[in-house]
């Protein structure tokens, strides 16, 4: 009993409250111990109580995001502190991303965008992830309701490898596709404590993947968050095409600190909707063209890409009477190969430890999600019950952290809708026989007398004799064969386990070296492939290689004179792939504060990216062409046979030929000068493509920016130049099945007599490619407390491409985009609203499963909110595309319509 006394004598409780300068509590608020890490939050009513063994006088610091820290001394035990903390600017809030240190906003050298607690809270979106859409300079591209890619700055597709996404520091791309899938498998909300998006290049402190933006994601920690939250979501999705369909989000978070030393916490998020469905029957090669042309292919329509030229196949003695046209079979909508089922269930769990009660803290979390979703490659892709999992352990503190996690995937039941669709139509009838009795009816009918277009709808109505019609029986059968069959000749379905491992650590001098702050840093990543086949060339095993890094960096803070300040930066990086020569990316900025209130900042960097997983070793025939990779030992991994034609056997070759993925890169030319000599019949026509064995690409960037505070009007700009060298990007190429590429005889035969492939392989553009442009962002207080924003973002692309037709760039973002929003937090006590408006110019969207024109567009979201304090709630009521005018961000894509939905969210602190 003596000790027990003597313990409790010992603890020093400070109790109070944290309120705003008009009188509203802030809930959530940090209260900390100076020096420490000791400390709590404020609850829903704005309230707080502090235990600690310190005896006073000590300092006790307030702070929240968007608000001025506040220090008060505590100088007695129970002793009570009301902190007052007046509201800041945007530029005042913390960024850690653009220099791996705590700096604000308006001292970073380079761009930066940031969410928030209070803009995730009041933001217009359905969600925080979906929120990024508002952010300045930023474009969301909706692959579907559950999987949305993020890009800056351009040159991205929903494969956007060329963007890095991380959750508190791990890297959440998916080892079989390379690339992030949106939120699928993220963060659930009530654990977000902040979003930042750092845009441009950054390997000179990220590495290679960091080549045209950031996104990072940073959790609660449940030593400074504790207790229980929850929300939930209800509403409807609305599309002309799919129509009116129940929506469902779920978010549920638990953290308790069980001492000083030990804290945990458990997060779970379920998600459940419709997607928006895609149901263009437009064609995609002409769109001019119907279901009632020959050789149509509908973009949201598959089967149809199985096509052939029927003079070509037809036998000698009929070709006379047989058409010089291509036709194509009858395909299938989209809409009969999947059920557009949108879902989302994930969790993840934390144990943290501080062994010595400091800033020491060892962490241990596990992340497990799995999904459906619809996907955009190559092909439109069914994401069935796709699973991935992450664990990480790390050792941190204020000055370093050393972490190391792994990253699986698993495929779950997922599809290529495309070739559903294919090999649905070859189950009921084989191409083979359908176009022989195509040609043979054909013949028949204008034997018969019929005229052209009466004996086209004779031979089309007899092959398609035996039809599987949808919501048979037999389509049934036929379609769970396909999606439960990997070999894409006969099936659809997609295996995979990959899986890469990833460790890095940074360390921070600041503590040690007086006269700058200096960090040492390095990654190692290793890789390992395994699709069984299906997706890369790894039939016979694994495919394993490995990447690394190590880099540094200096900043020197000079008090020039009282009114200026001036910040130095330089940080270089160098990372090497097994496959390739180390590279070196070094980064200079310089940021010069004026009077407090005006920050002008420059940079110049150099980036690169290594050539990705699907770039290396792909190996996937998508229907219209084949995709190779060209790591070296890729090449001869990848093995065909191919039918030769009768007039090709004619000229002596063999009625079949065996060719690997070499071919493409050594024997090929390029695909539109084979349709020049389709259109010319001149061999002379023909361009030798040959394109060369991948490697890294890199970027040099110069950018420059104003931060500035007038009063009560925010300014934030930024423009940037970008020059590519080494442009990495997918050329179509055609290889004749006999002959050599130039030979001007039997190549030029093959491609006469339409034995040849087309291939999809990985290179380099020799042409110049360059990207510019510039961002403003305006904020303010109007009408006296309310929230007034806006911004404009300009992104053009310099590439000559009437020179370098067969190269893609897939810029796909528009010349011009507005964004602006308008709101007030507190309309009247606890009541808020929140109206964001977006636009978006035209733009040329194109990737590899098809191209085409994206219309300008004009969306309007809006929300209002009630705080019920008493219940520590609050009320959302909101819309999305409220104007419900249908758009969409991509060529292929469904239509994005409205979602109305009301939210109920409980201390969420």
């Amino acid at each position: 009993m003596l000790l027990f006394c003597g313990l409790s004598y010992s603890q020093t409780t400070i109790s109070g409250s944290v309120q705003d300068d008009n009188g509203q509590p802030i809930p959530g608020a940090n209260i900390i111990i100076a020096g420490t890490s000791t400390g709590t939050v404020t609850d829903f009513d704005g309230n707080f109580s502090l235990n600690t063994n310190l005896t006073p006088p000590f300092e006790l610091q307030a702070s929240s995001v968007g608000f001025e820290t506040v220090v008060e001394a505590v100088t007695s035990n129970n002793q009570k502190i009301n902190f007052i903390l007046k509201e800041g600017t945007s530029l005042d809030e913390v960024v850690i991303s653009a220099s791996r240190t705590p700096e604000r906003i308006f001292e970073s050298p380079v761009t930066v965008e940031r969410l928030g607690l209070k803009e995730i809270r009041n933001t217009a979106s359905a969600d925080f992830y979906d929120g990024l859409e508002n952010l300045k300079g930023v474009d969301v591209n909706t692959n579907s309701l559950t999987f949305k890619s993020v890009n800056t700055r351009g040159f991205a597709t929903f494969a956007n490898n060329r963007f890095m996404q991380l959750v508190d520091g791990m890297d959440n791309s998916t080892p079989a596709l390379n690339f992030p899938i949106g939120n699928l498998v993220g963060m659930t909300e009530t654990d977000v404590l902040s979003v930042e998006l750092l845009p441009g290049a950054s390997s000179a402190l990220y590495g290679a993947n960091a080549f045209n933006g950031i996104l990072f994601m940073r959790s609660k920690n449940p030593f400074n968050h504790q207790g229980i939250s929850g929300s939930i979501k209800r509403g409807i999705t609305s599309q002309e095409a799919a129509g009116d369909n129940d929506y469902t989000d779920l978010s549920f978070r638990a953290a308790y600190k069980f001492s000083n030393k030990i804290a945990a916490k458990i997060n779970f998020g379920y998600l459940k909707g419709t997607d928006w469905a895609a149901t263009s029957e437009v064609d995609k090669i002409n769109p001019t063209n119907t279901r009632a042309n020959l050789d149509y292919d509908g973009i949201n329509v598959y089967g149809d890409e199985v096509s052939a030229n029927i003079r070509t196949e037809a036998p000698d003695a009929i070709k006379g009477i047989i058409p010089d046209v291509v036709v194509s079979r009858t395909g299938y909508n989209e809409r009969d190969l999947t059920n557009y089922n949108a879902e989302s269930i994930k969790s993840d769990w934390g144990l943290y430890y501080r062994p010595w009660e400091n800033d020491f803290e060892i962490q241990y979390v596990g992340k497990v999600g799995t999904g459906s979703t619809i996907y955009q490659g190559t092909n439109r892709y069914n994401i069935s019950n796709f699973f991935q999992q992450q664990h990480k352990l790390e050792f941190k503190n204020d000055n370093f952290f050393l972490r190391g996690y792994v990253v699986t995937d698993k495929a779950g039941d997922s599809y290529d809708m495309v070739f559903t669709g294919i090999n649905i139509n070859r189950a009921w009838k084989g191409d083979k026989q359908w176009f022989e009795e195509y040609i043979g009816t054909y013949a028949a009918a204008t034997l018969g007398g019929a005229t052209e277009a009466q004996s086209h709808a004779a031979a089309r109505a007899q092959a398609e004799s035996g039809r599987y019609l949808p919501g048979s029986p037999e389509y049934q059968s036929a379609f769970n064969r396909s999606i439960n069959d990997p070999d894409l000749s006969t099936g659809s379905k997609f295996q995979d386990a990959s899986k890469y491992y990833h460790s890095d650590a940074n360390y921070n001098f600041s503590h040690l070296i007086d006269f700058a702050e200096i960090q040492v840093g390095g990654s190692y990543r290793r890789y390992s492939l395994n699709s069984s086949g299906t997706i890369y060339t790894d039939l016979d095993g694994t495919i394993d290689y490995s990447e690394f890094g190590i880099y540094t960096q200096i900043q020197k803070n000079l008090e020039l004179s009282d009114a200026l300040d001036l910040k130095l930066t330089g940080s270089i990086r160098y990372d090497k792939s097994e496959f390739f020569d180390g590279f070196l990316s070094p980064r200079i900025s310089a940021g010069l504060t004026v009077n407090r209130n005006h920050n002008i900042r420059a940079s110049v960097q150099t980036g690169f990216r290594n050539p990705t997983t699907q770039d290396l070793f792909i190996g996937l025939d998508a229907g219209r062409a084949i995709l190779v990779g060209s790591a070296p030992d890729n090449l001869d991994r990848y093995v065909r046979t191919f039918e030769i034609s009768d007039e090709g056997q004619t000229l002596g070759q063999p009625s079949s030929v065996t060719q690997t993925g070499r071919v493409a890169y050594e024997n090929s030319y390029s695909a539109s000068s084979v349709l020049a000599l389709a259109d010319s019949g001149n061999p002379a026509d023909l361009v030798v493509a040959n394109p060369d064995i991948i490697k890294p690409e890199q970027v040099s960037s110069a950018e420059i920016g104003y931060r500035g505070k007038f009063s009560n009007l925010i300014v934030d700009f930024s423009a940037y130049y970008n020059k590519y060298t080494d442009f990495i990007s997918q050329e179509v190429v055609i290889s004749p099945f006999y002959g050599t590429a130039g030979d001007n005889g039997l190549s030029v035969a093959a491609i006469a007599n339409d034995d040849y492939q087309a291939w999809s392989t990985y290179t380099n553009s020799k042409a110049d490619v360059n990207s510019y442009g510039a961002s403003i962002g305006l904020s303010t207080k109007v009408f006296g407390d309310f929230d007034l924003s806006g911004s404009y973002t300009y992104a053009k692309l310099d590439f000559d491409r009437a020179k370098y037709p067969d190269f893609t760039t897939n810029f796909n973002t528009p010349e011009h985009k507005f964004k602006a929003s308008f709101g007030n937090t507190d309309l009247f006590e606890n009541f808020g609203f929140n109206i964001a408006y977006r636009y978006s110019d035209d733009y040329f969207w194109e990737a590899t499963f098809g191209n085409g024109l994206v219309p300008e567009y004009h969306v309007v979201d809006a929300q209002i909110n009630l705080r019920v304090p008493s219940f520590k709630s609050t009320f959302k009521a909101g819309a999305t595309n409220l104007l419900g005018d249908e758009y969409f961000t991509a060529f292929g894509t469904g239509f994005i319509g409205s979602m109305y939905y009301v939210s109920w969210t409980i201390n969420n602190l």
